[in-house]
């Protein structure tokens, strides 16, 4: 229990041989200056504490943007992911949720990144944390929202500008989370722009894995472009579009896709939406969503001592943002439950089966 003693120093293991040479800990200057000897121009390069809303002293051991990541994967908002929909309301233990998104679109980006040789450790912050901005039940919760807040609920800026405010995270990893969706503008970062592929190569290639593994689709279903260019699956897919990307920066400095490789990307989401997020089904789903999430968030509204103490807003007109906020941090399960408790749902009038990705 207490590990093995040898000396001064604890072994985990009682028959360990690992040793290494090493002089000195590598600590956060000398991670610095490993990336100004090994990215490329253009790249974005870690300098001490980071800019930050509030102004922190740097880390001893870490990078800024490593403290970003750090700080995103142990936070509320992060874990809460993985009770939120990617494809699949109350997903089986094989098919996606947000936080497994989040993964795969980290992986992706960390790829890439690592291909055309840059911030490695700000793609994975900003991919880890891009979808922190969503509510329960998919996109729907933006539709949900909307009606609720004068700009618009728009899951990128909520996530940097409410929901990862108290974290106090770089402007850069902000900004590749706020902007992360091809509809905002384009990132400030070469590794937010990386991210934004990221999201929609990942999305693409496992929405169509799992609704094949629901059976909502088959791979026979597929537009024959599709299969020829990038294949029929989530591992062939992903290699494709990962290395057209490292390809072309190499070849050309942009930061884009080969056009046939792009076109068969652009044919596999447009056979998703049709296939998968715009079915029937999902539409139902979708739309009660948006009766639960609306229904939530007015009965917050007149009852805000019904939310946490932490969410008490100082006046009324913070009222419905702050019911906004209570709301869209709530998982799937727990805000299908406060409907049935708080709303007096019947269990069957919760959403049901497959909803909209992306």
């Amino acid at each position: 229990m207490a590990g093995h003693a040898e000396g001064a120093v604890v072994r985990a293991h009682r028959d360990s041989h690992a040793h290494l040479h090493l002089p000195a800990p590598i600590g956060r200057e000398a991670r610095e200056e490993r990336e100004r000897l090994v990215l490329r121009p253009g790249a974005t390069f870690s300098s001490g504490a980071g800019t930050r809303a509030v102004a922190e002293e740097p880390d001893v051991e870490r990078t800024c943007f490593e403290r970003d990541r750090d700080r995103i994967v142990h936070s509320t908002a992060f874990r809460r992911l993985a009770g939120k929909t990617q494809v699949v309301v109350y997903p089986t233990d094989h098919q996606r949720t947000r936080l497994t998104h989040a993964i795969e679109v980290a992986q992706v980006a960390t790829s890439l990144a690592r291909g055309i040789g840059v911030n490695v450790a700000l793609a994975d912050a900003m991919a880890l944390g891009h979808d922190c901005g969503h509510g329960p039940g998919g996109h729907a919760s933006e539709d949900a929202f909307d009606a609720f807040l004068p700009g618009g609920y728009d899951h990128g800026p909520w996530g940097a500008d409410v929901v990862l405010t108290p974290l106090n995270l770089c402007v850069e990893t902000l900004d590749g989370i706020r902007n992360h969706s091809w509809s905002r503008p384009a990132p400030m970062t070469i590794e937010g722009e990386l991210v934004s592929w990221a999201d929609r190569i990942a999305y693409c290639a496992h929405d169509l894995e799992d609704a094949i593994h629901a059976g909502i689709v088959s791979l026979d279903d597929l537009p024959r472009e599709v299969v020829a260019i990038a294949g029929g699956t989530r591992r062939e897919q992903l290699a494709v579009f990962i290395r057209s990307i490292i390809t072309t920066v190499a070849e050309t400095g942009v930061v884009g896709m080969d056009a046939e490789v792009a076109a068969a990307l652009a044919s596999l989401r447009a056979f998703n939406y049709e296939r998968i997020y715009t079915r029937p089904e999902s539409v139902a789903q979708s739309n009660a969503v948006i009766e639960v999430l609306r229904g939530l968030v007015e009965y917050y509204c007149e009852h805000p001592g019904a939310m946490p103490t932490d969410y008490h807003g100082p006046a009324e007109a913070d009222r419905v943002t702050t019911a906004v906020t209570y709301v869209g941090g709530m998982t799937d399960r727990y805000a299908f439950d406060m409907a049935e408790e708080r709303l007096g749902w019947d269990h069957d009038r919760l959403p049901q089966g497959i909803g909209r990705g992306d």
